[in-house]
């Protein structure tokens, strides 16, 4: 049963399960690759399969016992998880203490203690030393996941040094596809969000909203008329970014997959400069995307993307959105 909520990454499953077979586990792995394709998933069954009460010489939960359902609860005494707080830009050193703290303490189940830390790219250094002694020598049976973004480059190599890089890829559009289909969606959705994902189950599943669609041929308008009203553009981005509502994570995530979409449109326009067809817009859009990529030319789509991906950067940086999008906005319309 174990394993059968992770997709597309069969080769890590038997690598890490014949480390495990010859008692030769590491004691740190940092998990890097692209956001959304299962790095968080694989940890947390990864955790479930070492905190497995059922013995056996596998790496593999029996899905039953009581410690399996306690990890399904997020409630395994055993299991310890740690993130950056949606309201902080780094890691707080309060977070990493109190991490450090529960693995001092001796297993409550059994004889392994597991702490998945989630947003490892983003320690600062004061928390990034705090935890180096611990993922040095952390106590006997535990061990530690931490998830990282697209490539260790972003780590500290103090940190870096002291784990085994897991790198994970992009999985197949099939399993993609496969991965929607079962959540009921239909088929003329799926294939547009199959396109858009890049390989990400987790970002087809973020795309999956009507209104955000919606806005997305309604920024296409903007950005293709003779003309660009830079403020009404901001204006109707913003609106739409505050309908996510008050929490200050949802409206950041909502403004970052507006850009995400924009970045689509402006790579299917290049596509479309170069004589290719696009990989997102349907036919009703390429007309406009035919024009855009006309009036631009290839320098300035270039120029817009490296500025669509420097202002999704700074969303993640904790800069203040409403200002981001209207900079954003006045720069397109220069």
């Amino acid at each position: 049963m174990s394993w059968d909520r992770v997709r597309g990454h069969d080769g890590i499953v038997l690598s890490l399960d014949a480390a495990f077979r010859k008692s030769r586990l590491g004691h740190a792995y940092l998990f890097v690759g692209p956001p959304g394709v299962g790095k968080f998933t694989f940890a947390k069954e990864l955790a479930r399969a070492l905190l497995c009460e059922k013995p056996g010489g596998e790496l593999r939960a029996c899905g039953n016992c009581a410690s399996c359902s306690l990890v399904d609860a997020n409630t395994h005494p055993d299991l310890f998880f740690a993130s950056r707080p949606e309201d902080k830009v780094q890691f707080p050193i309060e977070v990493v203490r109190d991490l450090i703290e529960h693995l001092s303490l001796k297993p409550a189940r059994g004889t392994r203690k597991v702490a998945i830390v989630d947003d490892a790219d983003n320690f600062n250094e004061e928390a990034a030393n705090a935890f180096l002694k611990t993922l040095e020598e952390p106590p006997p049976g535990s061990l530690l996941i931490l998830v990282g973004g697209p490539s260790p480059e972003r780590q500290y190599s103090t940190i870096l040094s002291r784990c085994q890089v897991v790198p994970f890829a992009a999985v197949s559009n099939d399993i993609v596809r496969e991965a929607l289909a079962e959540r009921g969606i239909d088929s003329a959705r799926v294939d547009r969000l199959v396109r858009v994902a890049g390989g990400s189950i987790g970002q087809a599943l973020a795309l999956e909203d009507e209104t955000l669609w919606r806005f997305r041929a309604t920024m296409l308008r903007a950005i293709s008329a003779e003309k660009i009203e830079s403020y009404e553009l901001a204006k109707a981005w913003n609106e739409y970014v505050e309908e996510a509502g008050k929490e200050a994570g949802l409206r950041r995530r909502r403004a970052s997959m507006v850009l995400r979409l924009l970045i689509g449109l402006l790579q299917d326009a290049m596509r479309l400069h170069h004589g290719i067809a696009p990989l997102v817009a349907d036919r009703s859009e390429s007309e406009s995307l035919t024009v855009l990529a006309r009036r631009l030319g290839p320098a300035k789509i270039l120029a817009w993307l490296n500025r669509a991906l420097e202002a999704d950067l700074q969303i993640s940086r904790m800069v203040q959105v409403e200002l981001l999008v209207e900079a954003f906005a006045d720069a397109l319309g220069r």
